[in-house]
């Protein structure tokens, strides 16, 4: 056949020529095709339309040379484009792109086959494709050469692929460091760039980093460093340094040579942010080590530090900060960086970068750690409102480390109450609402702790809703968060009105059920329930059943009966305002007036007191919205003018206090009773004089027996109708709550409570148990005679169970017949 010339000028003829079968023709058509190519992406995607790249990857295991080079020439130049990227990675065209690495191969091949496979390598599945199919050994054989190009796409294939730690580790099986260390002598700075970044991320291994020290290595990089011709490679130089430095074998090399004061001196001199940054990043790896922090305090790498905190570059400031958190560990680093260093991290609290306010505050948290030097430094250098406002920033780690440095302060007390004063426990009420880090929960709670020590941090954090946050922490997975936030509740626990609160929020139940678990429960957790039951009475004398002798019953105390685990504890004011029902009588107490400061209230008040303390005859009307007025009870036959006018005076002023009360915008106030009042007024005359504890307990027996209905046979114990008695009062008063100066007659409970409340005003030890079928008995510990004829004995004391019901003030040994008749019998 006689040869055919054939001029053509669309590209598909161009494609369809490369399924010729002739040599010539294919080679002529892939370099058409690359012409077409090398315009521009559109020509490239225009190509792939065509579907020219199926053929060129079948044409690149061609036996003809010249097809071959150009058809791998041709996907190299397309596979810059995205499209067509993603096709080569469809078609699996990596095997063959690697076969044509192959040493026989021409330069141009070697170039545009290492070009593909950068381009393609810049996708994770690609990386991996090439790893696994063997392509790093010949890209580093590659290394060495002539071909500048071939370099260049190499280690530019060669950095991609080490990004993957696979790649990384492989490489210093493969003896790739010596050919990198070779190209930082290149003439070309691209070549030598792609080198140092590639070393960047290979000396991130141990293995990789003592070959590198072992071939020289750490030379290379110090001569680049001193060198000012090359100030566009220090930047990079200095990143693969760093990496070394985590050595301490490779400091103490360096250093032994005078590298690390050579290093030092350059970025103290150094106006590139860059290179400054990376240095900092450097000594906050070094840092990691106790040895090297030793080295870098020697070479007084502070100093350093300090004047890198001054550069106008917030990258510069947040590098310098973490390499001095990373040298506190170091406690002459900590105090000398302490000393000079304090008043410009409290300046970087101010900055509008997030990212520099966050490495501030933590670098100061790590310094004033355990070190009231610094910490005092920091309330000197005005730190104290910045780290407060700290706690509201948008990064959760700038939160947690301002929480840590604000309890490092907390240690002196002038710190302590300058920070409550500005709102400490509002600031920490918004974190522990938002925040879902562990780091920020954990040392939010810890800072509760520390602050909650005072009465008004405790009613601050009440008031601005923290409480609720606080006990949803004690359901975390995270161990130390909820330590810290039982230790929190523990210490919120300590006044009776955020112990209430925290009750009512479920604190108590949950505690309670983390203390069943032997791997949730920790100190804290038990402490927190003992502290909540401890200020909060009623409660735990309602699902305990018992209160000690240090446990002190106060005004607005109530008995509401036994109530089981997990049903909701009422308070006072709720049960008040329940509906009359047959329910058990809930008991309450408060003997103290309301707050007033005006005479002519308290002159009222006094009348009241004393027309109830002479016994002429009141009762209570309650009232849900206010405490209690008097008014006379029936009178009897034949009342002289004077009593009856008398009566309506003292009703007539309680009316008057009524009125005043209803008027006033108060929180709600427990029922007053002014006749337990004048109870407690005569035990004290009658009872506190007796010499003996014995006498006392006897006396004050006697004197509740006789308010309560006085001594009651055994036998007749079943006629005596103090359940229609309670009724009847509650029907009176239109409520389940009861005072207990209006029950006349009472059981065992009430007698026993009344016991317990007049013995703690007036100083007696004892304590109150509850028992069963309404049963409930006072313990008191009394001391012994000594034998006689045996004088300056002093034997140890004995429990006793005081009768207060059939032989009012009969003491009743403890774990005798007669105690376990009294109690169940």
């Amino acid at each position: 056949f006689d040869p055919l010339l054939i001029e053509s000028k669309a590209a598909a003829t161009a494609v369809l020529m490369l399924s010729s079968p002739e040599e010539e023709v294919l080679a002529k058509a892939c370099d058409a095709l690359y012409k077409f190519a090398s315009k521009g992406d559109e020509n490239k995607v225009t190509l792939l339309g065509l579907g020219a790249l199926e053929h060129l990857n079948r044409l690149l295991s061609h036996g003809n040379p010249a097809v071959r080079r150009n058809a791998v020439m041709v996907l190299g130049l397309m596979a810059s484009q995205h499209d067509v990227k993603k096709s080569l990675k469809e078609l699996d065209v990596t095997n063959s792109l690697i076969a044509r690495l192959a040493p026989e191969e021409d330069a141009v091949v070697h170039e545009f086959a290492t070009l593909c496979l950068a381009h393609m390598a810049v996708e994770y599945t690609t990386k991996e494709r090439i790893f696994e199919q063997g392509g790093l050994e010949p890209l580093i054989r590659l290394l060495g050469s002539p071909d500048p190009d071939v370099k260049k796409n190499s280690v530019e294939c060669i950095y991609l692929l080490v990004q993957d730690f696979q790649s990384r580790a492989a490489v210093g099986a493969l003896n790739a460091i010596p050919p990198l260390l070779e190209l930082l002598n290149s003439e070309y700075p691209v070549i030598q760039l792609l080198a140092l970044k590639t070393l960047e991320l290979i000396s991130k291994d141990a293995e990789n980093r003592k070959t590198l020290g072992e071939n020289k290595g750490l030379d290379c990089l110090l001569k680049i460093l001193e060198t000012s011709e090359l100030s566009d490679l220090h930047v990079e130089a200095l990143a693969v340094l760093g990496n070394c430095l985590e050595d301490v074998h490779t400091l103490q090399l360096i250093q032994q040579t005078e590298g690390l004061k050579k290093l030092l001196s350059l970025v103290a001199v150094s106006g590139v942010p860059g290179l400054q940054e990376n240095a900092a990043k450097a000594i906050t790896k070094a840092a990691y080590d106790s040895e090297n922090r030793k080295i870098l305090h020697e070479e007084e790498v502070e100093k350093c530090l300090l004047n890198l905190l001054e550069v106008e570059n917030a990258g510069v400031q947040v590098a310098a900060s973490q390499a001095i958190s990373a040298m506190c560990e170091n406690s002459a680093s900590k105090r000398l960086l302490g000393l000079q260093g304090i008043p410009q991290l409290v300046q970087l609290l101010s900055s509008d970068n997030e990212e520099v306010k966050e490495a501030a505050v933590t670098a100061l948290a790590n310094l004033t750690a355990g070190s009231p030097s610094n910490a005092s430094a920091v309330a000197e250098a005005g730190g104290i409102e910045p780290l407060v406002n700290t706690l509201g920033a948008g990064r959760c780690g700038a939160v947690a480390n301002a929480a840590a440095a604000l309890c490092s302060l907390a240690v002196r007390e002038p710190s302590r109450v300058a920070i409550q004063g500005l709102g400490v426990m509002g600031a920490l009420a918004e974190p522990l609402r938002r925040c879902t880090d562990s780091r920020v929960q954990s040392r939010a709670a810890f800072a509760v702790a520390a602050f909650a020590c005072d009465a008004d941090a405790r009613t601050e954090l009440r008031n601005a809703g923290g409480l609720g946050p606080l006990v949803e922490l004690l359901h975390s997975k995270d161990k130390e968060v909820r330590r810290n936030a039982c230790w929190a509740v523990m210490v919120c626990a300590s006044d009776e009105p955020t112990a209430v609160e925290l009750c009512r929020l479920g604190a108590l139940d949950i505690l309670e059920e983390i203390n069943l678990s032997i791997e949730l429960k920790n100190n804290f957790s038990e402490a927190a329930v003992e502290k909540l039951f401890q200020n909060n009475l009623p409660q735990k004398y309602s699902q305990m059943g018992y209160l000690s002798s240090s446990d002190i019953i106060t005004d607005g105390f109530y008995d509401c009966g036994q109530t089981k685990r997990g049903v909701k504890f009422l308070s006072l004011e709720e049960l008040s305002m329940q509906e009359l029902s047959d329910r058990r009588a809930v008991i309450c107490i408060n003997a103290q007036p309301p707050e007033d400061n005006s005479a002519n209230n308290m002159q009222k008040y006094l009348v009241l007191f004393q027309s109830c303390s002479r016994g002429e005859g009141t009762r209570f009307i309650f009232r849900t919205h206010c405490a209690v007025i008097f008014h006379s009870k029936k009178r009897r036959k034949g009342k002289g003018k004077k009593e009856e006018e008398k009566s309506k005076e003292v009703a007539q002023i309680a009316s008057q206090v009524q009125e005043e009360t209803d008027g006033e915008n108060a929180p709600w106030p427990p029922p007053l009773d002014l006749i337990l009042l004048g109870y407690i007024k005569d035990a004290s005359k009658s009872i506190l004089p007796l010499r003996s504890t014995r006498e006392q307990v006897v006396a004050l027996a006697q004197f509740v027996a006789g308010k309560m209905g006085g001594p009651i046979e055994r036998h007749r114990l079943h006629d005596f109708s103090w359940e229609l008695h309670l009724s009847e009062i509650q029907f009176e008063l239109k409520c389940n709550v009861v005072p207990i100066g209006r029950v006349q007659k009472g059981t065992f409970y009430h007698r026993a409570l009344l016991f317990k409340v007049i013995a703690d005003r007036i100083g007696i030890a004892s304590s109150l148990v509850r028992g069963e079928y309404n049963r409930a008995w006072n313990e008191v510990k009394l001391v012994e005679d000594s034998p006689q004829g045996i004088d300056g004995l002093l034997l140890p004391p004995r429990d006793y169970i005081v009768d207060l019901m059939f032989e009012p003030g009969f003491l009743i040994k403890q774990g005798s017949a007669e105690a376990d008749q009294y109690k169940f019998i």
